[in-house]
């Protein structure tokens, strides 16, 4: 383990090519953005997600630079990250390829392989748009999120129907998850409403309904733990 305490000492960064290896890493991280949203179906976007790429790849550039070829400040960065919890669960497995993209286009541009970066761009773009999303529920601006509590044994489909079909034009389970050691599901709904759309009236005639513990009604995208 002597590696490890083997610690070189520390010198003057070159400023030059650490700002160039940050803008290099902010241009990759626009292009990753880009592509994401030229080839995610509109329904399908998350309005945040193109900054945190850009933001990502520099992030990733400066970490990278920060290490170098010291392995124990590696353990030191690895050990320091780890106290950070992320509870929001990313919505679609796609949206987890696009994170790792611009995780890597990060980590090639501060380690000054300008190359691989450029490659992979190319090649994950082309990637990208031919296997594309193309259903598009043309949700829009007026998309919320839904956080509802049913009992157990009861089917959504069928108790929540009627008032679904009259207030909503479109909805979709973005997750599901149990409750109360299992006597419980909470249902976590992405919806968009119908013109004339009473929020009031929508929750209240939800909490009418039997075997419906609690409702929730937010506006734009549904939050999961």
């Amino acid at each position: 383990m002597d590696f490890l305490g083997d610690a070189k000492p520390v010198t003057a960064p070159n400023w030059e090519l650490v700002g160039q290896h940050l803008i290099v890493a902010f241009i990759g991280g626009l292009l990753v953005a880009g592509i994401y949203r030229g080839t995610r179906a509109r329904s399908h976007r998350n309005p945040s997600f193109p900054a945190t790429l850009v933001l990502l790849a520099i992030l990733i550039a400066m970490v990278t630079q920060v290490i170098g070829n010291n392995v124990a400040r590696a353990f030191s960065l690895v050990g320091a990250l780890s106290i950070v919890r992320f509870r929001t669960v990313v919505r679609d497995t796609q949206d987890t390829a696009f994170v790792i993209f611009a995780v890597v286009v990060g980590m090639a541009a501060g380690a000054g392989a300008y190359a691989v970066a450029a490659v992979g761009l190319a090649i994950g773009g082309i990637a990208a748009a031919v296997v594309r999303t193309k259903v598009d529920t043309n949700w829009d601006d007026t998309e919320s999120a839904l956080n509802l509590r049913l009992g157990l044994g009861l089917d959504p489909k069928v108790v929540l129907a009627s008032v679904f079909d009259k207030a909503l034009e479109h909805h979709e389970v973005v997750s599901v998850s149990t409750i109360k050691q299992g006597a419980a599901l909470d249902y976590v709904y992405r919806i968009r409403p119908r013109e004339g759309f009473d929020p009031a009236q929508f929750v209240k005639e939800l909490n009418q309904i039997d075997g419906v513990q609690d409702v929730e009604l937010r506006r734009g995208e549904p939050d999961q733990a």
